[in-house]
């Protein structure tokens, strides 16, 4: 639909105020101004015609090959749906309006778009697209995708896009090259941010396809990267675009250096490894702490061929847990859960399968100033007071923490801990067999996995939730069989992972909220339906300022907590890598981490590492 531009009512709309009082109207065009980019709170750190980010290195040289693993099987290449288990890597074939830094907590820089525009209430928010912006078939990305990738996307895409975007009430053109959304009456201040978020995808492609159904056509794009081969389920291949509209914008000097990235699939992590160690692959994110400490003990590592190196981050460690399926009717008790809690030895786990790597987890935003602390205070205090009588009363008497033991083994005080609960909560003991009091029926549940290396975490858990009384047991399947049950929320207990920002909003929406529990695909695994849970997400989503943000993650922080939806596992505050010694990386680690999208082949390392040369520790 096409409309007067707003730079043109506003326009109007200036020359009449002025004439009775000309500074609130020069200052409210100010605030509407086009810009390079927006934060969340506060200015961004990189002005106008910056020439890179402090992160990268501008220099880095392009060419050489990347080569990569995953675990499991891909049959599509439509990553949007639901249906069927896409690709990895596609992300590389579609450009955003906007990108983020890496170095700030939530601040985007225009890609697609040239500029930003947004009112000071943020009602509102304007793309004005860049005239050499085109798809890799060199038609030019234009207003009339932006709205069709919108429309699709909500449409038929997965769920997530409609929570994430539920507070858009119209997408319309402009201008030849602007894009307008507006937005329901409300305080949501990232919403201009996040709408630069979403893939633009051409509508003369899509018009002609069944964007609901999967694929193996290589889709149209206009990222980095172009598809080059598809061998399904075994390996996807992309190759740099050399006619990439987008390569010498501030944005992606330094980045997307390989020619060519190949990723292939694996049947499991202990395959991949070792095929990893005989350079079948060049880089891989160690995940197992028994592997970081005992796997690696070859001689590529000790002559210095192979590095293992820990990449300290700032990032929000977020939450991976045993996370219950509050469907099920055993689960739907607070009590119950945090009875179960008991069974989990942490310090027992760390320090005879982790090597004494982790921190236990205690926060849905650990490893960042959003985790909850302590006993709630100031702001803080005054949101969860208005909730008074909804939440448990401890959220306000007792700083929240997983049972601790001596890392012997020896859990007695807590499964004594456990029974009392379990109790109060209508469960009995009869022969050795946990049982409903009223029904009878023994508590039985099983832990889906979709990773061997699992196994030896659950089973020690398994074994203390038999001493209560409980059949539990771990059922390992593939991945393609996982994904499909827990899109469908056909488990009783996962090993969810709930990763967060630095600047959370309305993604929480689709991780906690009472809609989205209703929604197959939704990361509401859990089937939270909690109507303080959903006033907590609006109020976080409405925050005013940073403090204002901090106060009320804290807030949703504490009430996730204390209703014990999960049982918190670990985390550490630095990224495993190990890689061949072939690559440049960056001075500069920002506080999100290394990407190795900001690697570059090194020449020089490359043509030594083929000779078999050993080279001296280096990175």
């Amino acid at each position: 639909m096409r409309t007067t531009t707003i730079a043109g009512i506003f326009a109007l709309g200036s020359a009449l105020t002025i004439a009775a009082d000309g500074e609130p109207a020069r200052a409210a065009a100010k605030e509407t101004a086009p810009r390079h980019a927006i934060a969340m709170h506060g200015a961004p750190k990189y002005p106008p015609k910056f020439a890179h980010f402090d992160y990268v290195n501008p220099a880095a040289p392009k060419g050489g090959k990347m080569k990569l693993a995953t675990i499991g099987t891909f049959d599509s290449l439509n990553q949007f749906i639901i249906k069927g288990v896409s690709a990895t890597g596609l992300g590389y074939l579609y450009d955003s309006l906007m990108t983020s830094s890496s170095d700030e907590a939530f601040t985007v820089y225009g890609l697609l778009a040239e500029t930003i525009e947004t009112p000071k209430d943020r009602s509102w928010v304007a793309f004005t697209l860049r005239p050499e912006a085109r798809f890799h078939d060199g038609t030019p990305v234009t207003p009339d995708d932006v709205i069709f990738s919108f429309n699709i996307l909500l449409e038929k895409g997965s769920p997530f896009f409609a929570a994430y975007y539920a507070n858009v009430v119209k997408v319309e053109k402009t201008a030849a090259r602007r894009v307008k959304f507006s937005f329901k009456p409300g305080e949501n201040r990232e919403l201009p941010l996040i709408l630069g978020q979403f893939p633009i995808l051409p509508k003369a492609y899509w018009q002609k396809r069944d964007f609901a159904k999967t694929t193996l056509d290589p889709p149209l794009g206009s990222g980095p990267y172009r598809i080059e081969t598809v061998d399904p389920g075994r390996s996807i291949t992309y190759r740099r675009d050399t006619d990439y509209w987008g390569r010498n914008l501030a944005v992606n000097v330094g980045a997307y250096n390989f020619d060519v990235i190949r990723i292939d699939y694996y049947r499991d992590a202990t395959v991949a490894r070792e095929a990893f160690k005989t350079k079948g692959f060049d880089y891989r994110a160690e995940n197992e702490s028994k592997a970081w400490a005992t796997a690696y003990d070859i001689p590529a590592v000790k002559d210095g061929r192979l590095i293992k190196r820990k990449f300290a981050h700032k990032r929000s460690s977020g939450m991976q847990a045993f996370a219950f399926n509050t469907r099920r009717e055993m689960f739907k008790d607070p009590r119950v859960r945090e009875a179960l809690g008991y069974a989990f030895d942490f310090e027992w786990t760390n320090k005879n399968l982790f090597y004494g790597q982790y921190r236990r987890t205690r926060s849905y935003f650990s490893n960042s100033e959003l985790a909850s602390t302590g006993l709630p205070k100031g702001g803080e205090r005054e949101i969860l007071e208005r909730f008074r009588g909804r939440i448990p009363e401890r959220v306000f008497t007792e700083e929240y923490r997983p049972p601790v033991y001596d890392g012997s083994g020896n859990i007695r005080a807590g499964r004594r801990s456990a029974m009392r609960i379990l109790k109060g909560a209508g469960w009995v003991v009869r022969d050795k067999k946990l049982v409903n009091a009223k029904t009878g029926k023994q508590m039985r549940f099983e832990i889906l996995l979709n990773s061997p290396a699992f196994e030896r975490i659950v089973l020690p858990f398994v074994r203390n939730l038999k001493r209560l009384g409980i059949r539990a047991r771990a059922r390992l399947v593939d991945p393609a069989q996982y994904e499909n049950r827990v899109r469908d929320f056909d488990f009783d207990m996962v090993v969810g992972s709930f990763g967060q920002s630095l600047s959370p909003g309305n993604e929480q929406r689709d991780t906690w909220s009472s809609r989205a529990a209703d929604f197959k695909g939704s990361r509401n695994i859990i089937g939270i339906k909690d109507p303080v849970i959903d006033e907590l997400i609006e109020l976080l989503i409405a925050a005013p300022d940073r403090k204002g943000l901090i106060d009320r993650v804290r807030a949703l922080d504490r009430v996730l907590l204390w209703n014990h939806f999960v049982i918190p596992q670990w985390h550490i505050p630095y990224d495993r890598r190990v890689f061949w010694d072939k690559f440049g990386i960056p001075k500069v680690i920002p506080m999100l981490g290394s990407s190795f999208d900001l690697w570059w082949v090194d020449a020089v390392k490359a043509a030594a590492l083929e000779g078999g040369a050993s080279k001296t520790k280096a990175n």
